[in-house]
């Protein structure tokens, strides 16, 4: 027994990029399903933080420094048309969801729009999607995509896990939104972001762009990732009390991160907080309503006592990677596929660099609007009967000659420490590229040939071989690149050269790379 549907447009995850897509095509008139890994609203991590948007009033002169200001910042690598839309779209869009989410004043008179807390954001977007008449499927993890007998994307099947069912959707058009991947770091809110998107776009051809400018990272207490409470005035000291030299974050950047990341290899390392803005100290329960849980738990004045602290690897969640898009409209180059948020790179608006939680946001709020419009207008047009359809998915579903137990948590440990391990990943070189890329080869070797599995351990598998992909897309991305610029640092290369080149990874068991100079350099 199973469940099948169909529909015009079929979402597949359910963060931000995912709400805002499922309200743009619900009201293009398109019928709507969203089927999510997790609950629609809780899942991801744009629920356990306080979001900003890039928001700028629609002045040109303000527009223009907005844009001029961004595009230095992505080092030849943004495109200035793209983040010109990006701005007009959250601008025009973002106030749509007052009837779900209470927006503040903003102490002038006016209502506050760009910052808002993430678990109460998600709730509206639901609330919007489901008043729209979206379908909502919780906890219905993809597994593969569909293509028809023409070559386009014509759905996707998966396993609802409450139910214990496999399930099939069928669709004229899919959109893939289920976020970044953060390679099982800890993350707060990142364990279903492993990827999977990428793994079902990649076994259909498509390929993927900027994976090498990363990783980001995101400093909290070590023993709960809260991700976002500001540490840029804090000061470090060893386990003696001693006092370390690490650069400012703001002005140091790769460097600051890399003092960290090699002190924490000596020994714990305490943050002490007594001098951050007075300011924060009332308004952060409202604004970040996560962050002071965990030090209440444990008796800890965050803003007084001394704590120990750990670097968490963000990934492609606050890195740039992520499908590449073809046109203006986030299509991929499958037919039928679109990709969009974290799933799909941010190159476009965020460059070499990330695009830390404002530019971002937007990007999830705009890409969502620009590819749920485009699905409900290609879908509508192409309704009729449904054409016969085969599964894309190769790894873990396809019959192979042998079988044995694959150790799935061995294998998350060791993609976390290929892509976030501090021994290595703050002075990487060829030497160091190489050697991470032999380690994980042998693991996608090892899945390749004995990873089979059904339910709900296939889709346990199917995540494991994600973050594997994921891995070694980064990998091999960041080895092509012979240089260093923005999130993307060598120590055997440590200048930017020119011209600027966007890079493009693709393949599985062969991964092939393609550079293409940049049109906006």
């Amino acid at each position: 027994m199973s469940i099948h549907l169909e529909t015009d447009v079929l979402i597949i995850g359910g963060g931000m990029a995912a709400g805002w897509a499922a309200i743009a095509a619900a009201q293009a008139g398109a019928r709507v399903v969203v089927a999510d890994k997790g609950y629609m609203g809780t899942s991801g991590v744009t629920a356990m933080g306080g979001p900003n948007h890039w928001w700028v009033a629609p002045d040109p002169a303000r527009r223009e420094e907005a844009i001029a200001r961004q595009s230095g910042k992505a080092q030849g690598l943004g495109d200035p048309e793209w983040m010109a839309r990006i701005l007009d779209l959250t601008w025009r869009y973002l106030p749509s969801l007052a009837p779900h989410y209470p927006f503040g004043s903003d102490g002038a008179g006016g209502t506050y729009y760009s910052g808002v807390r993430g678990s109460e954001y998600m709730r509206a977007l639901r609330l919007a999607a489901l008043n729209a008449g979206v379908t909502v499927l919780d906890h219905h993890p993809a597994i593969e995509l569909l293509r028809d007998d023409e070559g386009r994307i014509a759905g996707a099947r998966g396993h609802a896990l409450r139910a214990r069912l496999d399930w099939e959707i069928r669709s004229h058009a899919t959109i893939l939104a289920t976020g970044g991947n953060a390679f099982r770091s800890g993350l707060i809110g990142s364990h279903t972001n492993t990827g999977d998107g990428q793994l079902m776009a990649a076994e259909a051809g498509v390929a993927l762009s900027g994976m090498e400018f990363g990783p980001s990272w995101s400093i909290s207490p070590a023993w709960a990732s809260t991700r976002t409470l500001p540490y840029t005035g804090a000061v470090y000291y060893d386990a003696d009390g001693r006092e370390l030299d690490i650069p400012p974050s703001r002005a140091a950047g790769h460097a600051h991160n890399r003092a960290l990341g090699h002190a924490m290899l000596a020994g714990p390392v305490l943050a002490d907080l007594s001098h951050a803005p007075k300011a924060l100290r009332p308004i952060l329960r409202q604004i970040q309503p996560f962050t002071p849980a965990p030090f209440e738990r444990r008796g800890i004045d965050l803003f007084r006592d001394r704590f120990p602290v750990k670097l968490f690897g963000e990934g492609t969640i606050r890195g740039t990677g992520g499908l590449d898009l073809t046109d203006a409209e986030c299509r991929t180059s499958a037919p039928g596929l679109f990709a969009i948020g974290d799933a799909a790179t941010r190159e476009l608006v965020a460059g070499a660099n990330s695009g830390g939680g404002a530019v971002n946001s937007a990007w999830a709020l705009s890409s969502g609007r620009i590819a749920g419009t485009a699905a409900a207008r290609e879908s509508l047009a192409r309704k009729g009967a449904s054409a016969p359809v085969h599964g894309l998915g190769r790894i873990a579903i396809a019959p192979h000659h042998a079988e044995r137990t694959i150790d799935v948590t061995a294998i998350h440990r060791a993609v976390d420490h290929e892509i976030h391990g501090y021994a290595h990943v703050f002075t990487r070189d060829e030497a160091s590229y190489a050697a991470s890329g032999e380690r994980l080869e042998a693991i996608w070797s090892e899945l390749s040939a004995h990873g089979r599995a059904r339910g709900p351990a296939l889709v346990s598998l199917r995540e494991t071989a994600a973050l594997v992909a994921g891995a070694r897309w980064t990998i091999a991305a960041a080895r092509g690149r012979k240089e260093s610029r923005g999130l993307h640092q060598r120590a055997d290369y440590p200048e930017a050269t020119g011209p600027t080149q966007r890079q493009r990874v693709s393949g599985l068991d062969t991964i092939c790379i393609h550079s293409q100079q940049a049109e906006f350099a």
